[in-house]
């Protein structure tokens, strides 16, 4: 038992213990490389190599702070030989990396200047929700583009998008119908590519948004995805 916990009369005990255990998963929370480790966890499960890789930690690094997310219930492990795999615990999560994303937008000015960098400087148009992108891809009224890197994509896209990096964009501009509106979508809450990519095509001329949320959201309400290989 925690020693803070021990100077709480025995009748709140219960609560107190409670409270730590709320604070445990804060804690797990509370540090960069653990939202970018659980960004990654939300787009498909993989194991400590590869999500060293991604989010440009070390291997031991990475091992340390999987070890916190796991202890703190956020992820869970499974073997495969001698690799072990990492997932998401819960869905809930993403909820849970979505809220952090709106109060700290709503009450840190450090973030919108933040953003407002991202868009040169302009008012972002406001995001597409999926009920709204579903209807439009029913409707064959929209051109979806998947800015995650392309293994990203392939372990699952929404249907129809087409992949395209950053670094690919301009190339694929001169192809866009200007009559289209495009949306864009990346890994979920604290992706910034999105933002980019919209930044890019507005000032270019085209009708762009980007997606509310991303593909781990969009999966999660049941909606289809679409996997290579």
């Amino acid at each position: 038992m925690i020693d803070w916990v021990l100077e709480f009369p025995i009748s709140i005990r219960p609560k107190a213990d409670l409270l730590e255990e709320y604070a445990l998963v804060a804690r797990a929370l509370a540090a960069p490389a653990r939202l970018m480790l659980l960004e990654q966890l939300a787009q498909v499960e993989r194991g400590v190599e590869a999500l060293a890789e991604k989010t440009g930690l070390t291997l031991a690094n990475c091992s340390q702070h999987l070890q916190h997310l796991r202890r703190a219930g956020l992820a869970t492990s499974r073997r495969d030989g001698k690799a072990v795999i990492y997932r998401l615990t819960d869905a809930k999560t993403l909820t849970l990396m979505d809220l952090l994303r709106v109060v700290a937008e709503r009450n840190r000015a450090q973030v919108d200047r933040i953003l407002r960098g991202l868009t040169d400087g302009q008012d972002a148009p406001e995001p597409v929700s999926r009920d709204e992108l579903a209807a439009r891809i029913r409707d064959g009224a929209v051109t979806v583009l998947d800015v995650r890197p392309k293994d990203e994509y392939a372990s699952g896209h929404i249907p129809g998008a087409h992949n395209v990096t950053l670094a690919e964009l301009e190339s694929l501009l001169p192809r866009l119908d200007p009559a289209t509106e495009i949306v864009a979508y990346c890994r979920g809450p604290y992706c910034i590519y999105a933002h980019q990519a919209v930044a890019t095509l507005r000032r270019h001329g085209l009708n762009a948004r980007r997606l509310e949320g991303g593909l781990p959201e969009w999966r999660e309400d049941g909606r289809q995805v679409v996997r290579i290989g």
